[in-house]
């Protein structure tokens, strides 16, 4: 018998709604920003992000701090740029379809979209006819990424205090992507109603992919749905902690080194195979998230909400720390409310 949604939700911290999950961390950032006299300390966490990486911060503008042989190609848009133009640039510089198109700024996978051929870019922009695609600019800035085929897919946590020549990688979660396989006999929406963990994205995936939810995949087919590898659009998080070793920490404090400014979040990455993680190699770093991020970890299914509480307050502590060195040793001051708050009022809209 199935469990209703709510019942999984309740019982699952990891599909809390946010500000829920971190209601009971509170008096620990209070504690935290008297210790420090400050509410926006870790805001200077990262000096060359914006904000630290608290929110609203360019995507463009991290890639540019990470050496290109980590990086996808990518080729960046201004709001306002035509969708003829970005066409001219896939066709012009060589680009090869998968593709991925993402906003600038933005969060939880929020917009990210794998476009698969030129049908695809034009519905993602609500592009209806030959007109449209002459006229109609876009309303935000956007990435366009080459798709890393690669096959493994991480979140890598690392964090180094300035006062320190070595950093620590403290997190490594792997991702299970959305997918089902079929048996010959039911539709692809009946699959999907058999996995909790689809059943919260049904609503969004029937409006995806409509009728295609009604066919039946051969016995054995696989069908990847969902191929953006975040926790809200139902990729499952996995503890990947018993992947970090000396070597891991090595390799990550060799890339870390050579972003100006950074100090602490989380690497999204996809690497080949385990041995060229370890020998920093056929690396691609897809994100790079800073002072708000998550060691992704916790979301395991069924890790204890204590120890997960525990680490996040530990990471917290750690953020705090890193943020003031970096205020006492004068590489930046953080911001103040009043700037967080009008940051915040521009991000929303």
């Amino acid at each position: 018998m199935k469990l209703p949604l709510f019942w999984i939700k309740l019982t699952n911290f990891e599909y809390w709604t946010w500000y829920i999950f971190y209601l009971p961390l509170l008096p620990y950032f209070v504690y935290l920003a008297i210790k420090h006299r400050s509410l926006t300390m870790f805001t200077a966490a990262n000096p060359s992000i914006f904000l630290g990486g608290l929110f609203g911060e360019s995507k463009n503008e991290i890639f540019k701090l990470i050496p290109q042989e980590y990086l996808p190609k990518t080729v960046f848009f201004s709001q306002g740029t035509s969708i003829n133009k970005i066409i001219e640039t896939i066709e012009n510089q060589g680009f090869k379809f998968p593709l991925i198109l993402k906003p600038d700024v933005g969060e939880r996978g929020n917009g990210v979209e794998k476009m698969n051929n030129l049908q695809a870019i034009f519905r993602y922009f609500g592009v209806e006819n030959e007109v449209e695609k002459a006229t109609k600019n876009i309303e935000v800035a956007m990435l366009l990424q080459e798709y890393v085929n690669f096959e493994i897919e991480l979140g890598i946590f690392y964090y180094r205090k300035p006062s320190e020549n070595t950093g620590v990688v403290s997190s490594v979660v792997g991702k299970e992507f959305l997918q089902v396989q079929g048996n010959g006999s039911n539709t692809i929406r009946e699959l999907l109603e058999q996995n909790d963990r689809a059943r919260f994205q049904l609503a969004v995936l029937t409006q995806k992919w409509g009728e295609k939810l009604d066919e039946v995949l051969a016995n054995g087919e696989i069908w990847l749905i969902e191929p953006i590898g975040n926790h809200c659009r139902g990729t499952k998080f996995l503890n990947c902690n018993y992947l970090i070793n000396k070597q891991l920490h090595e390799t990550f404090d060799k890339i870390s080194k050579q972003i100006g400014g950074f100090y602490y979040g989380r690497f999204d990455i996809r690497v080949k195979s385990l041995e060229d993680l370890y020998a920093g190699t056929n690396i691609r770093i897809m994100e790079l998230n800073g002072v708000s991020s998550e060691p992704g970890h916790i979301y395991h299914p069924n890790y204890s909400l204590p120890k997960a509480y525990k680490e996040l307050a530990q990471h917290w502590g750690i953020a705090a720390e890193i943020s003031a060195q970096n205020i006492k040793s004068g590489k930046m001051q953080e911001h103040s409310a009043w700037e967080v708050w009008l940051a915040y009022q521009r991000h929303k809209t």
